[in-house]
């Protein structure tokens, strides 16, 4: 209900936005919410060549292709003056995402496609894991557990080690791999909830201990500041890990108290504190070890582990052939089985993240957006909060809506201000530290079709909010 509403609410506010913007001649046209594609050219004006000042007609004479372009500030794009058809028309600015039919054309072919064929490969890999009883062993080894985070959960059901499955593959930064598996679990702890309609307290915490992203290699974000040339890449992993860390125990401690977790439990308390020993064991052996050997260890490990991940499913599979004798079937057609199941799962979702993209266009075209992220600034640097953090806060705001929009912003910091900049390392702390909340609930709890949310959208947005004042408390601390 909570998402619907708010679904609706950015829908309309920048529909009306949108409208008084153009009746007041604070906007020209409404065709590039329709119809522009992001970075384009705005066209701002038209007037007749008559109307424009002398030495913009003498220049516009003067320009073989009738074309001249105005560069009044360095740091903003340039302004164009294009004559055609007896008009000049005035383009400054661009766009700032896809309006809403390229919106609608590359959320499928962009974003669908490649996540039906992600969902149709690892939900067959998945099947052998079901069918030779992969899954059951996982699930009965981490039941103590996972049986005090989600007590709702019967001891050994399969979720468990799906649930595992999607935290590892996010934990090494392997996204085509987490999605896959976080929506078997979240179909699979659909099947014990009492209530098909509304969220169950087990889905809820899956669902806001996934966003909160716990990564130990942040493959992309060390690529993107490679790529700006920066001094030394990897420099803001460990940041990275102890930000997206503080997120996860934050949304385990916010969502446990509402659903009364035993947090003196000495299972939960070994459980946890084994974590934080791995995590900082592997990140003192990462520190050990040289750029060259450091760079091709934090590369690598990602990819051996989903390697791994395939060989043990496929090894186990045939070691346990019986099984699927046994089910009247073979390991190549119950892979193939899974595979069906996951192109079906990817189609029915589509709706779903469909509908949340092209309100997320329209919010961030209608120049909404960008109000109020620069009075959100304008008020953060008021009291006192440095500008080159609040140069940042775009990030961290538009992170939850778009991870697209936001990695924009991301790289905009490092070519602006520096790839070794505060604003920039900060930057790509808050990418990397926060999940994009809305289209995680959209894809999730629309791929089983749950309508009422509960507080799930106000957890995560807790969550994430959480996660950029640690990240701003962790970037002063380490730059």
């Amino acid at each position: 209900m909570v998402l619907s509403r708010f679904w609706l609410a950015i829908f309309v506010s920048s529909i009306v936005f949108i409208v008084v913007s153009l009746f007041t001649s604070k906007a020209y046209s409404v065709d590039y919410i329709l119809n522009g594609k992001k970075d384009d050219p705005v066209l701002v004006s038209e007037k007749y060549l008559h109307q424009m000042p002398a030495f913009i007609k003498d220049s516009i004479d003067k320009a073989p292709e009738k074309t001249i372009v105005i560069n009044k500030d360095e740091t903003n794009p340039d302004t164009t003056y294009v004559y055609k058809n007896q008009t000049v028309k005035v383009y400054s600015g661009v766009q700032k995402a896809d309006g809403l039919l390229p919106t609608c054309k590359s959320t499928l072919l962009d974003l669908i496609l490649p996540l039906i064929a992600y969902l149709t490969f690892f939900c067959g890999l998945m099947q052998l894991m079901i069918d030779s009883g992969a899954s059951e062993k996982l699930a009965r080894k981490l039941s103590p557990v996972f049986t005090k985070v989600f007590p709702t959960v019967p001891k050994g059901h399969e979720s468990i080690s799906y649930m595992t499955l999607n935290f590892a593959a996010n934990f090494l930064g392997l996204d085509s791999a987490a999605t896959p598996f976080g929506l078997k679990a979240m179909q699979s702890l659909q099947e014990i909830n009492p209530d098909k309609d509304r969220a169950s307290d087990a889905q809820i915490m899956f669902m806001c201990l996934h966003a909160a992203g716990l990564t130990l290699i942040p493959t992309s974000i060390i690529g993107y500041r490679a790529a700006e040339n920066a001094t030394n890449p990897a420099d803001v992993m460990l940041p990275c890990i102890i930000t997206s860390f503080i997120g996860t125990i934050a949304a385990f401690i916010v969502v446990g108290i509402r659903q009364r977790v035993n947090f003196k439990s000495a299972s939960l308390v070994v459980a946890l504190m084994a974590m934080v020993g791995a995590i900082f064991g592997l990140l003192f052996y990462i520190n050990s070890l040289d750029l060259i050997a450091k760079n091709s260890f934090t590369g690598n490990l990602s990819g051996l582990m989903l390697i791994a991940i395939i060989a043990v499913t496929l090894i186990f599979s045939f070691i346990n052939e019986k099984k699927f004798t046994a089910k009247d079937t073979t390991i190549f057609d119950s892979f193939v089985t899974g595979a069906n199941n996951g192109a079906k799962t990817g189609v029915m979702i589509f709706p779903y993240v469909l509908g949340m993209l092209v309100a997320i266009s329209f919010f961030r075209n209608s120049g909404l957006f960008e109000i109020m992220s620069n009075g959100i600034s304008f008020a953060f640097s008021n009291i006192g909060v440095s500008k080159e953090i609040t140069d940042s806060l775009p990030v961290a705001m538009l992170r939850p809506f778009s991870s697209s929009g936001s990695r924009g912003f991301m790289i905009d910091a490092m070519r602006n201000f520096g790839p070794d900049s505060l604003t920039a390392r900060l930057s790509c702390i808050f990418q990397c530290s926060a999940e994009t909340t809305f289209y995680v609930i959209a894809v999730y709890f629309g791929s089983v079709n749950i309508k009422n949310t509960r507080y799930t959208l106000g957890a995560m947005l807790l969550v994430d909010l959480i996660c950029v004042i640690a990240a701003i408390f962790v970037a002063g601390w380490f730059f």
